[in-house]
């Protein structure tokens, strides 16, 4: 499964909310991955989360693949839409 998201915090996914959206990926069994400009990451690892330079407009697919991928992928966006008006 896979879902379509841009990043709308105008701070970009910095060192904070990116700690919390891997902290929030790693609760869950499946394999959670984000692509960006065709490069992959894991969605559990903050060097991985960092390093995507996920800046205020980017647009990110999240995968998702495990017994509980739907879960994942509305758990982790609706945590990047909680982002948007955090700095």
């Amino acid at each position: 499964m896979e879902r379509e998201l841009r990043i709308l915090n105008k701070l970009g996914l910095h060192a904070r909310p990116a700690s919390e959206f891997v902290r929030s990926a790693r609760v869950f069994k499946s394999v959670i991955t984000l692509r960006k400009d065709g490069e992959s990451y894991s969605a559990t690892s903050i060097l991985e989360v960092l390093s995507a330079n996920l800046d205020c407009g980017s647009t990110i697919i999240l995968e998702a693949d495990g017994p509980d991928a739907e879960q994942a992928l509305d758990k982790l966006a609706a945590l990047l839409e909680e982002f948007r008006d955090h700095e």
